[in-house]
């Protein structure tokens, strides 16, 4: 059982919120919260995010100037809850709000609430709208949480069905759930409806304006985060289980770095790449419950603490890379990164001071599976792997070096996870097997898509000696680009045994079906 004797069970929360009138709404193309039209209306639910033992972030947003009250309690009934000074929701930030929750019971269910009252007629109120989240835990105590990435990507939106993996994840009540990355899909506008060779059509139910075209405005970034969210499977996982995100290209545009060339892109007027990028990281920021870093407002890495079992450790393999290019050289550069000397260095302390069973590493990109900056002609990093099987070069070399750091800090117990790819896949890192061999064994898991085409399987550089133990991804007669209907959508299942410390990773597909399962023992400090 999930949830011990007093715990409130995530369903039954949705339940009790939908039954007054909370988490309410009939049909994916209208606002989620309808009411009144002369009353403030939240338009794309709640989210949580960043949840540790003490503290936890905040998201809504509503569809007007207004005034948003806001309170938690650690009881459904929100008996002596805790009130909140108000904020301010203004076009400036496309009337959303978020708010760090802090000085939090550990391993607690808050409950929060929010309420709307319009700034130009303060006394005009809207209906409340609740969420819910978990801290984490103080003790050692079982944690379950899913990831994966991608999604609304190569066309494929809202349909009669909706991201029906979202759902799938719910039903496993997570802890958290960690986003690895094209959370939102601002280069691939969407059409109506989509025929496939057999005669049946794919039709994109739900579809805005924005959608119908590349992202290059601040307004039509935020659309696409506000589309995802018209999403009733998106917005009810959100309710109830906190959003861990990080980012990676499509975000923005596809394969950005500084070598990005938008010129002879006709769907493009903004040509400037680092424009882009400003207008996507401030949309993906007010967008999200991701923490706000006042000296670094546009940073991503971070680590997140649940409890004494779990550590999570978040790259940015975007923001501070060199640019895609053949990347061959044998000595590091600041054009052969793809972390960054900072977020490196970072990495580096935080790894060492953790005390945390599991390190988690959250990457938006896979170490040893090579994907290339120029698919065609096969030219180009966009990954880490440089596809010649060789000794460490180029982007390699970063990784090179992190990874003789951890085994020569002692540091155990490290499972990477990420996304990216558009399939799922379980890869053993053997030194044994490895061009470069100065690491100690570990794991990385794959999954993907959450809603988004499946393409794959990429081939494997064998650098750092990954050995494939499960793949799943389309045959050569199924073709690239299938739809979320094929069944090809994927998510990763994580358990972490709070007495006997194991780790679990399962694999599985958007009908809840478990393709792949591992269970790793931790290793003990000498």
């Amino acid at each position: 059982m999930r949830n011990t004797l007093g715990q409130v069970s995530r369903r039954s929360f949705l339940v009790s919120t939908a039954a007054t009138g909370l988490v309410a709404g009939s049909g994916l193309a209208v606002p989620f919260y309808a009411r009144s039209a002369d009353r403030p209306t939240f338009t794309h639910g709640v989210q949580s995010g960043d949840v540790d033992m003490s503290s936890g972030m905040i998201w809504t947003r509503v569809d007007r100037p207004s005034r948003i009250m806001m309170e938690y309690s650690t009881t459904e009934s929100f008996k002596n809850p805790v009130r909140l000074a108000p904020m301010d929701a203004l076009a400036e930030t496309d009337f959303a709000v978020k708010r760090l929750l802090a000085d939090l019971p550990s391993d607690q269910d808050i409950f929060y609430r929010f309420v709307a009252a319009d700034l130009a007629h303060i006394n005009s109120v809207s209906e409340p709208i609740t969420g819910r989240f978990r801290t984490a835990p103080a003790s050692r105590r079982s944690v379950r949480f899913v990831w994966s990435g991608d999604t609304a990507g190569q066309g494929w939106g809202i349909d009669e069905t909706g991201m029906k993996t979202y759902a799938t994840m719910a039903r496993h009540q997570p802890d958290f759930f960690i986003h690895s990355g094209d959370t939102i899909y601002a280069d691939g506008p969407m059409k109506d409806e989509v025929a496939f060779k057999d005669g049946t059509t794919w039709k994109n139910t739900v579809l805005i304006d924005e959608k119908r075209k590349v992202a290059e405005t601040l307004d039509e970034y935020r659309a696409q985060w506000k589309y995802n969210m018209m999403d009733r499977h998106v917005r009810e996982l959100s309710a109830v289980c906190p959003t861990f995100y990080q980012w990676d290209d499509h975000e923005v545009v596809n394969n950005w770095s500084s070598s990005k060339n938008l010129m002879a892109d006709d769907r493009y007027k903004e040509k400037s790449v680092s424009l882009l990028t400003a207008r996507a990281a401030r949309a993906f920021h007010e967008m999200s419950p991701i923490r706000y870093t006042p000296a670094e407002p546009g940073r991503v890495y971070r680590k997140i603490a649940y409890g004494p079992l779990v550590d999570v450790f978040f790259l940015d393999m975007r923001s501070y890379r060199g640019s895609n290019h053949d990347g061959m050289e044998t000595e590091q550069t600041p054009e052969s990164r793809i972390l960054g000397e900072q977020q490196v260095a970072w990495l580096k302390q935080e790894l060492s001071a953790s005390k945390a069973t599991w390190k988690i590493i959250a990457a938006d990109m896979p170490l040893g599976v090579i994907v290339w900056d120029d698919f065609a002609n096969r030219k180009g990093t966009e990954a880490v792997a440089q596809g010649d099987n060789g000794a460490p070069k180029g982007r390699e070399l970063e990784i090179a070096d992190l990874l003789r750091f951890i085994k020569t800090a002692g540091i155990y117990n490290t499972v990477w996870l990420t996304a990216d790819v558009h399939y799922t896949a379980a890869h053993y890192y053997n030194p044994d097997k490895a061009k470069f061999q100065d690491f100690e064994p570990f794991w990385e898991f794959i999954s993907g898509p959450l809603h988004a085409g499946t393409f794959g399987p990429n081939d494997l550089d064998m650098t750092f000696g990954p050995e494939l133990k499960f793949i799943k991804a389309p045959t050569a007669e199924q073709g690239q680009n299938l739809p979320p209907s094929a069944g090809l959508q994927f998510f990763g299942l994580v358990d972490v045994d709070g007495q006997t410390e194991q780790l679990t990773v399962r694999l599985m597909d958007r009908d809840d079906v478990e393709l792949y399962k591992v269970t790793l023992d931790p290793v003990r400090r000498a």
